[in-house]
């Protein structure tokens, strides 16, 4: 918490996160006009009655005048109630204190500066060559160095247009800056510095100079969309180790975290098992970009900002009660049931069939928890970054065709994540009617088989999901449930689910390993975390035909993997 006793809020902004996205910056008619250019028409071929106002920053002062009464359609209905104008606008232009002719109008007077904040204004900017800009590159399928990004580099200009310009229900602005002090992390970000930034310039206040960024690697945006690019598997390290270090830090009262809102379901989760904090860590994302009509990203930060400086979320240890949560649309979901379903504002669910919809942001601004989650979290998690081993062991086929126990690090000397034991685990899904005929034979199902021996030849620790038949997980392939079993015995372990959202849940059984009411995708984080936990399952000599004290440890070792499956 700052010295003023204000809390203070750490932004993280991660990977391809619309709600740190605008709308393509297209060259107004205004500008146009200027220079020459021909004018941007419409979808009906006309001239658009008005050009697209963006938030710019003023570089000289300027004195504008406002007409009196045209903040509202009924102003002038109580006319009465107001106080005069500060003058009156003249035909030729003049303003004097009382109306000279009947062209006089009543007027205020403003002087606008550039330390008030970004001002909403025509966009004027052209390309190098002269001609207009229509969308985010120099022209269609443009390569990158022709591309301009749409995405922010950091939250600090999105959250400084919406303490500028958005406005609450009681009429005022500043509806992030009334509530904490918000500083700015670039974990995994959506935007980045091509040709480098030198520390003076960083918003954030100079945390060191930024080297030549590249799009891929650095940081991972889906606009333009033909040069789209999402994170690999070891971004997750890098996620884990940064935000951990932030929450660490001692300077901050909770975390904020925006990404795309497909993925952001997985790396709340992720944060839920792996972060070992008593800080509330509150996501929130968008479906359409700031700007853009209807933009629901604003309202998810400012409602997060509340959540987190409210301390509802604290419980009577003064920890995180809630853990992490996914806030949209005034919603507050737990991280471990909330999916998304379609593309608008409102269009997450809670996915399990058994709560997962934890309150809500009132409209006044009130948080109501009326129910907390049972599972374990953050700093209760069993398998979060600090109850991690620094080694563990995978497995892998050798030379001779026979599989062998290979180390793996988990952790590096400073107690983080390599990047290196990021599982690998895929995600089976198998149809009904999917047998090729009647009497498929299990070494005919070679698609299967592939996947497996491509886990094994990686020397990586690696395992499955396996999504079956509703609730219970079973496949409904009889050879793909035997590969399943030939998998487990070959140091794999398999997670079973339910397809799609289910919400029963699945059958616990001896050998693959029972993923509750989860989703595939929730189910494969646990996974990968409970592999680094415990290293691969042993190996059979012959995984086809185990023997009975191979058996007996294979259920030894997946009772561990099930028990953080049933309190995660």
């Amino acid at each position: 918490m700052s010295s003023q006793g204000r809390p203070r809020i750490a932004h993280l902004a991660g990977p391809t996160a619309t709600i740190q996205n605008s709308p393509p910056l297209v060259t107004s008619n205004k500008a146009r006009q200027q220079r020459g250019l021909g004018e941007r028409l419409d979808g009906l071929g006309q001239k658009p009655r008005f050009d697209a106002l963006r938030p710019q920053r003023l570089a000289a002062p300027a004195k504008v005048y406002v007409e009196q009464f045209s903040a509202h359609p009924l102003e002038a209905d109580a006319a009465a109630l107001y106080g005069p104008p500060d003058g009156y606008l003249h035909a030729d232009g003049s303003v004097l204190p009382a109306p000279r002719d009947t062209s006089a109008r009543p007027v205020y007077e403003i002087e606008i500066r550039p330390e008030d904040g970004l001002y909403p204004l025509p966009y004027m900017a052209v390309q190098a060559d002269g001609s207009a800009w229509e969308d985010d590159a120099a022209f269609p399928g443009a390569p990158r160095d022709k591309a301009r990004q749409p995405f922010f580099p950091d939250g600090s200009h999105s959250f400084e247009e919406i303490d500028r310009l958005g406005v609450g229900a009681d009429g005022v602005a500043g509806l992030i800056s009334s509530q904490a002090d918000v500083d700015f992390f670039r974990v995994l970000p959506p935007a980045g510095y091509s040709n480098g930034l030198a520390a003076e310039d960083r918003p954030d206040e100079g945390q060191g100079d930024i080297a030549a960024e590249a799009r891929g690697r650095d940081y991972f945006a889906y606009r333009p969309y033909h040069l789209s690019v999402s994170p690999a598997r070891p971004s997750l390290a890098q996620i884990t180790n940064r935000t951990q270090k932030i929450a660490d830090s001692g300077a901050y009262d909770g975390l904020l975290w925006t990404q795309g809102s497909p993925q952001i379901e997985e790396t709340l989760y992720w944060f839920n098992l792996l972060i070992d904090t008593d800080l509330p860590i509150c996501g929130c994302a968008a479906q359409r970009a700031q700007g853009e009509i209807g933009a629901d990203g604003p309202k998810n930060i400012v409602d997060s900002v509340t959540f987190l400086a409210s301390r509802a979320w604290r419980g009577l240890d003064g920890g995180n009660r809630c853990g992490t949560v996914l806030l949209q649309e005034q919603q507050i979901f737990a991280a471990r049931e909330v999916t998304k379903v379609d593309a608008r504002p409102g269009g997450y669910r809670a996915t399990g069939g058994h709560g997962g919809v934890l309150g809500q942001v009132s409209h006044k601004g009130k948080v109501w928890l009326p129910y907390l989650p049972a599972y374990r979290h953050t700093a209760s998690s069993d398998v979060n970054i600090n109850r991690l081993p620094d080694m563990t062991e995978a497995v892998m086929r050798g030379a001779d065709g026979r599989l062998v126990r290979v180390p793996v690090a988990v952790r590096n000397d400073e107690g983080g994540l390599v990047e290196g034991a990021i599982p690998s685990v895929s995600i089976i899904k198998e149809p009904g009617y999917s047998e090729e005929a009647f009497d498929t034979a299990v070494d005919e199902r070679s698609d299967v088989i592939a996947r497996i021996e491509h886990k094994l030849a990686l020397g990586r620790l690696a395992g499955f999901v396996a999504e079956g038949l509703v609730p219970y997980g079973h496949q409904p392939s009889a050879t793909v449930e035997a590969l399943i079993q030939r998998a487990v015995f070959s140091g794999l372990p398999v997670v079973r689910v339910g397809r799609g959202a289910p919400e029963g849940f699945t059958d616990h059984s001896p050998y693959v390993l029972a993923g509750s009411n989860l989703t595939a995708t929730k189910a494969r984080l646990v996974l990968m975390a409970c592999l680094m936990k415990f290293g691969a399952l042993p190996i059979a000599e012959n995984p086809a035909m185990p023997s009975d004290a191979e058996r007996a440890a294979t259920r030894a070792a997946v009772e561990a993997y099930q028990q953080v499956f049933d309190t995660h």
